[in-house]
């Protein structure tokens, strides 16, 4: 790992927000694992799980436009400041349920949706704002890797985590961790020094600047092709972690460790490709490498379709993992380094759509499927689907040659 991996610590505004982002997103997946433990010992219903996971990300996927629209309208540092306090909120009227033991299930629901719509508001203003953290624009796309990086390493950290607390102390205590976790986030954001805000003379309502991030989208193939593409392997491929289950308990013969594991190699996988995303020199051909990692996440979930034997499956799942955090980070990065800054709120909103509003809907689709042709046929079948995504856009490359991004952005 060369020095450059960390060069977006140079920005002292990045640093902050790196720091306490990392320790809000522990508590995070602490939440997000307890929600899960609480709603399944309430109910002893998949479908119930399933209809949690749909609540907290479909607010999202609808009323991501209009925190696209918000993000580009107003100050995005003190709209980022309102969803942190409206999550702390939400995390401790969750804490406060789950202390008394007084709630339904409906409660625990209704507050996933309700942090759902706040996360429509905050993931256009908090991707649009590390764009003003970083001070040298060279660095962006490795603030933006590293970010992915955060991102993994909690998710192999707060559900271990989480998992301890729940068996030692109770469901209260995640929940509380994660308001407490909100104090450093907030803290981190009050530190910084941005630039002054200057409020831009508006000409049209919030549906007509709705239309208009629409008309540059159209209008700019660099940017609708990277959608269109995270919009299909969102709805069709990422799902595919959702059959996980299956493989742990039927093809495997194991238990929910077993489960953890399958997860965590895919968080590892995950992990790694987001560093190695970090490391990257500027200058580098990022289109290029979105579509060979494409062929790799395709070819770790072929190989892992139909593994039997669990150590290989293992390996083959950390390779999926590597491959599909390209689509992730480097699509995000892309639309960053390429996007007009006035549209930049708008179009990530489109991305957060692609990426959160796909998910659900293919979760639905690829366990209807599963029951059809089986789990691993499935798998297979993703793997298949992703591959051809990998060539079309090694096709995309060879006919409209892009050249790399600029050093100095």
């Amino acid at each position: 790992m060369n020095i450059s991996t960390f060069n977006a610590f140079k920005s002292r505004n990045y640093r902050l927000y790196f720091s306490g982002q990392s320790i809000s997103l522990i508590g995070t997946w602490m939440q997000k694992t307890a929600v899960s433990w609480v709603i399944y010992s309430q109910t002893h219903s998949k479908f119930m799980l399933g209809l949690t996971l749909f609540a907290s990300m479909f607010p999202s996927f609808v009323f991501s436009f209009l925190g696209g629209v918000a993000s580009d309208r107003y100050n995005r540092y003190k709209l980022l400041l309102i969803t942190q306090f409206a999550s702390m909120f939400q995390a401790v009227l969750l804490t406060v349920l789950i202390y008394f033991k007084h709630y339904e299930v409906w409660q625990i629901i209704g507050l996933s949706a309700f942090l759902g719509l706040i996360n429509a508001f905050d993931v256009p203003a908090r991707q649009s704002l590390v764009y003003e953290m970083v001070e040298n624009k060279a660095d962006l796309p490795n603030a933006l890797a590293l970010n992915s990086s955060m991102v993994n390493l909690s998710r192999l950290i707060g559900p271990g985590i989480a998992g301890l607390a729940l068996e030692k102390f109770g469901e209260d205590i995640c929940f509380g961790i994660n308001a407490i976790s909100f104090i450093a986030v907030i803290g981190s954001l009050l530190c910084m020094k941005l630039p002054a805000y200057t409020p831009k003379v508006r000409t049209t309502n919030m549906l007509g600047e709705l239309k208009e991030g629409f008309a540059y989208i159209r209008a700019t193939p660099a940017i609708s092709l990277i959608l269109v593409t995270l919009a299909s392997v969102s709805l069709l491929v990422l799902p595919y972690s959702t059959l996980m289950p299956v493989y742990a308990k039927d093809i495997f013969k194991g238990n929910a460790s077993t489960f953890g594991v399958i997860d965590s190699a895919i968080g590892m996988g995950a992990f790694c490709g987001a560093l190695f995303l970090a490391s990257l020199k500027p200058g580098k051909n990022l289109r290029k490498i979105l579509a060979f990692n494409t062929l790799v996440f395709g070819a770790g979930l072929v190989l892992f379709s139909h593994s039997t034997i669990y150590p290989v499956a293992l390996i083959f799942a950390t390779v999926a993992g590597f491959g599909m955090m390209s689509q992730i980070t480097i699509s995000n990065t892309l639309i960053q380094t390429t996007v007009d800054p006035a549209m930049r709120g708008r179009v990530i909103s489109f991305y957060a759509m692609a990426f959160f509003g796909m998910q659900p809907l293919g979760g639905l689709l690829v366990g209807a499927i599963s029951q059809w042709i089986g789990t691993p046929n499935t798998v297979l079948l993703q793997g298949l689907v992703t591959i051809v995504i990998g060539g079309l856009l090694f096709r995309q490359q060879r006919l409209q040659p892009v050249t790399a991004l600029p050093a100095h952005a």
